[in-house]
């Protein structure tokens, strides 16, 4: 015979599985350097803060991960733990500020593609959960055009290419874009320029990208915004904290709203592919399977 509490576990459990998937956004870069992890944190907490969204953040980027250093957090496991066994990924999530709770990384492991296949299989099996449990999924993913970079930024629902002014970062963004529309999945794709000194420059840098993507690849890149050159983003960076909550009336944090803005009204979807209906963590499952 169900308990009453038999009944309140079951009610609950379909409520979480009546819940849409969440959008899962990669913020990804062609080259390391333009402050993609910045980009990556201070959106989870601007989206978080400002449209009431529940957000986590993963940090990806298995070689270099650093985004429990960057927000001032010391978390005692992480994702090796669930790589190895140890822990479950429910034990190694922790909260972030404003709410929004972080994946830590692991620095030092070799890429995703290149893990056992039940390291992998774990990985995806436990990641998959997030499915619903936020409104957004952000995923910061390493940095270049590795393999696994490129299958976690493909299979995103959206994926912002993070880049500078700088001519060698404008080459590494193309070179991103035209990647990741070879993929099966084509994510909606946006670019957001940092460190600019005005929004000219940041409008000339966005039209330039764009405008050879939609002539050479036939892409259609959505403008994500920009984020100002401002010594508070360097300042917030040495005390260990995101600069949207450092610093809230500075230049770069405007600009972080204005990005959190455009983020939570989404474009119409691109075109993608026949599995656009699965959840993201299918999607790179499915890919993996593909590269064994």
């Amino acid at each position: 015979m169900m308990t009453r509490g038999d009944q309140a576990d079951n009610l609950r459990r379909m409520v979480r599985e009546m819940r849409p998937h969440a959008r899962v956004l990669a913020v990804t870069s062609g080259k390391g350097g333009v402050g993609k992890t910045n980009v990556a944190a201070n959106l989870a907490i601007a989206l978080c803060r400002s449209h009431r969204q529940r957000v986590v953040l993963i940090d990806a980027d298995l070689g270099l991960a650093n985004v429990d250093l960057m927000l001032g957090l010391q978390p005692q496991w992480n994702l090796s733990h669930v790589l190895s066994g140890e822990r479950r990924l429910e034990d190694i999530v922790v909260q972030g500020p404003e709410g929004i709770e972080i994946v830590p990384g692991a620095s030092g492991l070799s890429r995703l593609a290149d893990l056992q296949d039940s390291q992998r299989r774990t990985l995806l099996e436990e990641l998959s959960k997030l499915d619903h449990r936020a409104d957004y999924c952000i995923i910061d993913t390493g940095a270049g055009i590795g393999r696994t970079v490129v299958s976690m930024a493909s299979s995103a629902d959206e994926c912002i290419v993070v880049t500078t002014p700088e001519p060698p970062s404008i080459a590494d963004a193309y070179a991103m874009l035209k990647i990741i529309s070879r993929q099966p999945h084509r994510p909606q794709l946006r670019l957001l320029v940092n460190m600019v000194g005005s929004r000219q420059e940041a409008r000339r840098v966005y039209e330039r990208i764009a405008g050879v993507a939609q002539k050479f690849l036939g892409l259609h890149v959505h403008d994500a915004g920009y984020v100002f050159c401002d010594g508070h983003v360097a300042r917030a960076v040495r005390g260990r904290k995101p600069f949207v909550t450092a610093f809230p009336n500075s230049q770069a944090a405007w600009c972080m709203r204005q990005v959190a803005e455009r983020t939570a009204k989404p474009h119409a979807q691109d075109a993608a592919g026949e599995d656009a209906g699965r959840g993201f963590f299918k999607r790179v499952a499915g890919l993996f399977g593909a590269m064994t």
